[in-house]
C-alpha cells in the first residue's frame, strides 16, 4: 500500500511541475517536414557544376529562416573549385565517397570517406576531387546567397569572364583570391 501510494504522490507532483499549454506552444513551429529523394533538389531545381557535376540543394535557407542550406556534390572529374573566401559563412563538408584535398588558410588536409572538415568563414579554402568519382554533403552557415550564387551560375549561357565570376562572387558574399587547386 506505501508503495501505490508514493508512486500516486510522486505522478501528482510530475504534474504540477510539467509546463503548461503556452510553455510548450514557443517550441512549436509552423515548418513541416519533408523529404528529398536521391538523385533530386529541393523545390525540384538541379544544379550542375561546371556544367557536369550535380550540385543539389537538399535543405534550403528558405526551409531554416536563412539559418542554414545544405547541398550534395557529385564529382566525375578531379576538379575544385578557385581558392575563395566567404566573408559570412561558415561551411562543413563531410565526404561520403572518395578522397579529397582541402586547402584552408595554409593548411592542407586530406580527406577520405566519413572524413568531416570545417572551415571557418573569413578563411580562404578550396579542394580537389583526388578520385574519379566523389561525393560531398555540405552545410553553409548561414544560407546566406549560397543558393543565388549556383542558380545564378547555373544559369549563365556562357563560359563567363574574369570580371563576371568576380561580381556574381561579390554579389553573394565571396571573393575569388587564387586558383583552383592541381593534382
Amino acid at each position: 500500500m506505501k508503495r501505490r501510494k508514493f508512486l500516486l504522490h510522486s505522478l501528482g507532483a510530475t504534474m504540477l511541475f510539467m509546463p503548461g499549454k503556452s510553455a510548450l506552444a514557443k517550441f512549436r513551429s509552423d515548418k513541416v517536414p519533408f523529404k528529398v529523394s536521391a538523385g533530386r533538389g529541393r523545390f525540384n531545381e538541379s544544379f550542375l557544376y561546371k556544367g557536369k557535376h550535380p550540385n543539389d540543394i537538399k535543405i534550403s535557407g528558405k526551409d531554416t529562416d536563412g539559418k542554414l542550406a545544405m547541398f550534395e556534390y557529385i564529382g566525375y572529374d578531379k576538379v575544385g573549385p578557385s581558392l575563395h573566401v566567404h566573408f559570412d559563412q561558415d561551411e562543413v563538408f563531410y565526404v561520403v565517397e572518395g578522397k579529397y584535398r582541402f586547402v584552408v588558410g595554409k593548411q592542407t588536409i586530406l580527406m577520405d570517406v566519413g572524413d568531416t572538415i570545417f572551415l571557418p568563414r573569413n578563411v580562404p579554402h578550396t579542394w580537389i576531387q583526388l578520385t574519379d568519382i566523389g561525393k560531398l554533403v555540405y552545410f553553409v552557415q548561414p544560407a546566406g546567397k549560397a543558393e543565388e550564387f549556383f542558380r545564378t551560375m547555373n544559369n549563365l549561357k556562357q563560359q563567363p569572364s574574369k570580371e563576371e565570376i568576380d561580381r556574381i562572387h561579390e554579389e553573394c558574399g565571396m571573393k575569388v583570391v587564387g586558383p583552383p587547386l592541381k593534382l
